[in-house]
């Protein structure tokens, strides 16, 4: 992570430099874009459409009728009985997410997606070919609906630094624009409250109100010295900066860990097989994600929550560098088995398991692993990269491993709105 803080001292000669793009309701916009007779209802996109399941994006239409993010279906009916659930696609939200992208690079080439449906622009090497930064957000609007989808809609904002543009595209939502400069900042803070600030939740808000900050206002303009004395660290400092204009950036970084997990119904927990078939298409995507990012793991994370709350934690330290996924798994087991003797209890993948997840970190570059001498591990990393580079080219169901052919799909495609380091 780096950080870089630049202080402005005089306000009169900051510029506008950083546009940020907010997709309004993202994937339920992708699927009305691609289903017109979705379009102007109430639409909530789930991983599961059953009865019980989570609703991960709620339409615009739905939005109003007060369907939130995380809503069970059941009671989100209960206050929209319009509603219609709709299953999620996660390729075509990706495909909606490159598009748009092309569409800022046309103005700017240095674009960072913050999210599959956040990307912010740094112009500050444009100041010469686009001076009137609002003309090209209306100009980006424009490009999104008719090249990308008509009906897809984004909120900009326009500010001296990122946090401030990102702040913007909250002001008004959806398919809004808005600037925060040096002329309006007190104007535009004295309406909100702290937890109104991206990355200031609750709990945030009210400590800052405990070491006496208790408005943004009062935020920026309490001194620095001051504001670290009372806070007593670096808590707040930082947001200081940004609400005086100050860069606060945190820049893209390679991995430092990679997770999947998946979320288990009580339809899949009632066949066991289903359970340790889920647990290695986990294993075998971390495996897809290494080979891409030419990286060995050094280390592993086993989780597994149970119904009522109980919790199972494993972290396996790795004697030599491991890529592959069925090694992953391996070594997964091991550890299963060494804890199920060591307790004399139940084994630990069960039908009470209603999630599974497991992390690699503590990365090694390919180049720099060890392989035994009379092992083949040299042709089974070069048949890794080859099986990878064939399902880019042709699709995942292109070529198989034996442990991925079951009679049911294991895991299903799943996408969140976190970093879409991957996708590039």
């Amino acid at each position: 992570m780096s950080i870089r803080i630049n202080q402005n001292k005089n306000t009169s000669s900051l510029r506008l430099n950083v546009l940020y793009v907010d997709m309004n309701s993202f994937f339920a916009s992708c699927e009305q874009q691609v289903n017109y007779y979705l379009r102007e209802k109430p639409i909530a996109v789930c991983v599961y459409p059953g009865k019980y399941g989570s609703v991960i994006a709620p339409s615009i239409e739905a939005k109003k009728c007060g369907i939130r993010l995380g809503m069970r279906l059941n009671d989100a009916v209960k206050l929209c009985p319009d509603l219609i659930p709709v299953e999620t696609h996660p390729n075509r939200y990706r495909e909606f997410h490159k598009e748009i992208m092309a569409v800022l690079r046309k103005y700017c080439e240095d674009v960072v997606p913050k999210s599959i449906d956040e990307a912010f622009c740094n112009f500050s090497n444009y100041r010469l070919v686009e001076k009137d930064l609002v003309d090209v957000a209306k100009k980006i609007k424009r490009d999104i609906r008719e090249e990308v989808g008509d009906y897809l809609k984004c909120s900009i904002g326009i500010a001296p630094n990122e946090f401030l543009a990102k702040l913007a595209t909250d002001l008004r939502k959806p398919d809004g624009l808005e600037v925060i400069s040096p002329e309006n900042i007190d104007t535009v803070l004295s309406k909100l409250t702290l937890s109104d600030l991206p990355g200031i939740a609750k709990s945030m808000a009210m400590k800052l109100k405990t070491f006496g900050i208790e408005t943004p206002l009062q935020l920026r303009h309490t001194p620095p010295d001051e504001l670290k004395r009372r806070c007593k660290s670096m808590v707040g400092l930082y947001w200081h900066y940004r609400l005086n204009f100050s860069e606060v950036d945190i820049a893209m970084t390679d991995y430092k860990s990679m997770q999947a997990m998946r979320q288990i119904s009580k339809a899949q927990r009632k066949n066991v097989q289903s359970l340790w078939d889920l647990l290695a298409s986990l294993c075998l995507t971390l495996e897809k994600r290494m080979v891409k990012q030419e990286v060995y793991c050094r280390e592993i994370i086993f989780n597994a929550r149970y119904e009522g709350g109980k919790y199972f934690h494993e972290v396996i330290r790795c004697d030599s560098p491991v890529q592959e996924g069925t090694q992953i798994l391996g070594l997964i087991k091991n550890r299963m088995k060494l804890h199920e003797q060591a307790n004399s209890g139940e084994p630990v993948v069960n039908s009470a398991v209603n999630m599974m997840g497991v992390n690699v970190f503590n990365f090694v570059p390919d180049h720099a692993v060890q392989f035994d001498l009379f092992d083949k591990n040299v042709e089974r990393h070069q048949l890794r990269k080859a099986v990878n580079k064939i399902r880019e080219k042709f699709g995942k169901e292109s070529i198989k491993k034996a442990t991925e052919n079951h009679e049911k799909e294991a895991m299903t495609d799943a996408i969140g709105f976190g970093s879409v380091k991957h996708l590039y």
